[in-house]
């Protein structure tokens, strides 16, 4: 395949991503429950990092983190610049690095003790009062699923939580494991923090090629005809891995992909894809048609669930010419788990713009490529003008490539003169990834600015569980079959099925 290749910098790309609104930052203090964990050292110290190298932190912030061992503030500066040496994108750099060490404090911390509480409490205030910030607090929530109303009680209940400014809850997936748990957190939640304010994050939104989803038909004017809903025949989400269960057997084996990667990721996605944007919107508009999305999905008929979704799991195989074990050999997994580690659907969106367009998703561990990315494919009526020579010719694709990649691909025909045949050709639009911001530095920037565009809401969340509980149940019951194929393939072969009754394949 041919390719032709285009490059989109880094401020074009910036613009797209903040098209709608004008936020601000504002001093405030930031509070990381888990700041121990492996989530802050990976992910979100590199985060704050870079966010201060670019000038985006606010002026004046206070960072307490918290973990359930003493540290004194040196050592945890000094654990913190570690994880910057090990994880930033970008080299640490001596000039400021101490001005962005001396941001940070630590606090001994047990969710179960009222003195924690307490303490914490005495900080936050005389750090505000020392750096002359106003009550503005964010707390990020880097803990165990069943600490998350521990922790929010206990901040409404001392009084951190109710501040004179404004105030912002982060947690990490997962929110709730079903439908009945997810609506009890969120009431529990809603006992200190209003909606408005609670941020949930799910990572796959703040990767860069999904921020310009939004913001694509309204920015690139030429591609509005391109996607005219008529001229497309289906759509296809993939988020695959190469890796297994590795050391989550704990959470995997009792979430499987369904809990993991479809509830949250991948539905993401299908709502991200799905919307429609020729004008500019606010981040509350945009986030109500993504309601409108989810609640037109169309519910997957239990009796006729085996037409419609497709549950495997990985067998031994090789990875990269390495072999490894099967999912039920994995540390720590339950040799008789009937667990899903693989999941395909196909989908209906019953709205005017999508009605009767599949959208296909699929996500699975011990994948042999790594891949997340979205393709449009488009119709192909070629072969039903007898005037035209059809020999080679493949549909039109429209391929969004978000990870490990990031780009924009259209793949067209093109007659070989030697061949006399048509073969088909790829023009590539790609990013300057070398300087690429990571998605929770988006994310974390949007946070504290106040920007919710990327943020799952209550609606949205409850939406996506609702939608996925028959599938659960269904599961439970083990109604469903569940298909084995082998690490280092793509997938069990009744998910090329799934499409080939279409008459469309996996792109």
């Amino acid at each position: 395949m041919d390719n032709v290749t285009a490059s989109v910098g880094p401020d074009e790309k910036n613009q797209l991503i903040d098209f709608q609104e004008e936020w601000t930052t504002q001093d405030m203090t930031f509070v990381l429950f888990g700041a121990t964990g492996d989530l802050a050292k990976r992910k979100l110290f590199p985060a704050l990092y870079n966010l201060f190298l670019d000038g985006k932190l606010p002026d004046s912030i206070s960072i307490i983190g918290l973990g359930r061992n003493y540290f004194s503030d040196d050592i945890f500066q000094s654990k913190v610049e570690s994880a910057l040496r090990e994880y930033s994108r970008r080299a640490v750099q001596t000039t400021g690095l101490n001005e962005f060490l001396a941001k940070f404090r630590y606090c001994k911390f047990d969710a179960t003790d009222n003195d924690s509480y307490q303490n914490l409490h005495e900080l936050i205030h005389d750090r505000e009062i020392e750096l002359n910030i106003p009550g503005n607090r964010l707390f990020y929530l880097s803990v165990a699923p069943q600490l998350v109303d521990i922790i929010t009680s206990g901040l409404n209940q001392s009084g951190i939580s109710q501040t004179s400014g404004w105030k912002r809850l982060i947690v990490e997936k997962p929110f709730g494991s079903d439908l009945k748990t997810a609506r009890q957190l969120n009431e529990s939640l809603n006992n200190a923090f209003n909606d408005e304010e609670i941020y949930r994050i799910d990572h796959y939104l703040g990767k860069p090629m999904v921020q310009n989803l939004e913001s694509f038909e309204f920015a690139n004017p030429i591609f509005g005809s391109l996607l005219d809903h008529k001229r497309i025949a289906n759509i296809q989400i993939t988020a695959c891995e190469t890796v297994g269960v590795e050391t989550r057997a704990d959470y995997y084996d009792q979430a499987g992909a369904i809990r993991d990667m479809v509830q949250n990721h991948l539905l993401q996605l299908v709502m991200m894809t799905a919307l429609h944007l020729p004008e500019k919107m606010t981040a509350e508009e945009i986030r109500k048609q993504k309601v409108t999305i989810m609640e037109s999905l169309r519910p997957i008929n239990k009796d006729k669930m085996e037409q419609d979704v497709v549950r495997g799991q990985y067998e031994a195989g090789e990875i990269f010419d390495t072999p490894v074990v099967g999912y039920k050999e994995e540390p720590g997994v339950n040799a008789s788990s009937m667990n899903d580690t693989y999941f395909a659907a196909r989908l209906y969106i019953d709205n005017p713009s999508w009605s009767g367009i599949p959208f296909y998703i699929r996500t699975g561990k011990r994948i042999g490529t790594k891949s997340t990315k979205i393709v449009i494919e488009f119709t192909n009526n070629v072969k039903q003008i007898d005037a035209l020579p059809a020999d080679g010719i493949t549909p039109n694709l429209l391929i969004f490539e978000i990870s490990p990649n990031e780009g924009i691909s259209l793949v067209i025909n093109m007659k070989n003169p030697s061949s006399n045949q048509f073969e088909p050709a790829s023009i590539n639009f790609s990013t300057n990834s070398e300087d690429q911001p990571e998605a929770y530095e988006l994310l974390l920037f949007d946070a504290i600015r106040g920007n919710a565009t990327f943020f799952a809401n209550w609606k949205e969340v409850e939406l996506s569980w609702q939608w996925i509980q028959p599938l659960l149940e269904a599961f439970q019951e083990n109604t469903l079959p569940l298909h084995s194929y082998p690490a280092g393939s793509n997938g069990p072969e009744a998910a090329n099925q799934l499409l080939q009754a279409d008459q469309f394949n996996w792109w």
